[in-house]
């Protein structure tokens, strides 16, 4: 892991003292899992279960906060069985899918979902001509039941088509309504009214939260970096982490600490854990 100013690095040892009160919020994609061709085949790391079990020992709560539909990160994952270890260990793991629009947890083990949104089956039936016209007729439309997400990277050439399809489809959704949130060779188009930065206010406020650390890996995490950044200003310790990768560093700059991947990641959780248990 690498501090990238003196600042993160006394924002580090500030939230380690406080860490039993810390919530750490983690994306999935990039962050826990690495990124791969196909999405459904996206697993969890396969020491994430054990990290997240030690680290939640000793801070309030983890929670996953993620633009997957909830279900799918709890397969891909194995975090119900997670979520096992932890209720015996009296710990909580939370799990908001779809941008925190589908929420759960060791405590309420079914998932709360809303409705879809309105305009979203129009804006389906529509989006095949978008993706003819811009020559991307092939790319992988992953419908999530509150989102619809469309998938550059089989493709030829993804970085064209995702800069191709990125103004259309802003276009054909906003006509029904609905939000953009591009990704990594992915965009994403959901209803208003929930982001990962709602989702990170909400956990502070239930838990009483003395401290947040976030890590997350492209733009679809900015809001929750946003989140976090406001509750710093606030006097709350924080700390924002990178997974950076050659692909994506939009949030390097934003970052109190960047590493490489879910390996850096869980290198750095599992240094948080060590540090606690020893504060």
């Amino acid at each position: 892991m690498e501090f990238t100013s003196a600042e993160g690095q006394e924002r580090w040892a500030d939230l380690v003292r406080v860490a039993s009160r810390v919530v750490v919020g983690l994306d999935f994609d990039g962050t826990l899992s690495p990124i791969v061709e196909d999405p459904e085949a996206a697993h969890i790391h396969p020491d994430a279960g054990a990290v997240i079990v030690e680290l939640a020992r000793q801070v309030r709560a983890v929670a996953v906060i993620t633009g997957r539909p909830a279900r799918q990160v709890l397969d891909l994952g194995g975090l119900e069985e997670v979520g096992d270890s932890l209720s015996e260990a009296g710990a909580d793991l939370f799990v908001f899918g779809q941008y925190g629009n589908e929420r759960w947890s060791t405590t309420h083990r079914r998932i709360v979902s809303p409705r879809p949104p309105r305009g979203l089956a129009s804006f389906e039936r529509e989006l095949p001509g978008v993706l003819r016209r811009a020559d991307a007729g092939d790319a992988w439309v992953e419908d999530k039941g509150l989102a619809v997400a469309v998938h550059t990277r089989r493709l030829a050439e993804p970085e064209a088509a995702f800069q191709r399809l990125l103004p259309a489809i802003g276009d054909l959704a906003k006509r029904h309504d609905l939000l953009v949130e591009p990704g990594r060779q992915v965009i994403e188009v959901r209803s208003g009214g929930m982001h990962k930065g709602l989702a990170v206010r909400a956990l502070v406020e239930e838990l009483d939260a003395g401290g947040f650390l976030f890590a997350g890996d492209d733009l679809g995490d900015l809001e929750a970096f946003e989140a976090v950044a406001e509750l710093r200003g606030d006097g709350l310790p924080t700390v924002l982490v990178c997974s950076a990768s050659e692909e994506e560093s939009a949030l390097v700059d934003r970052s109190d600490v960047v590493v490489k991947g879910p390996d850096g990641v869980l290198e750095l959780l599992r240094r948080l854990t060590a540090e606690a248990r020893s504060s």
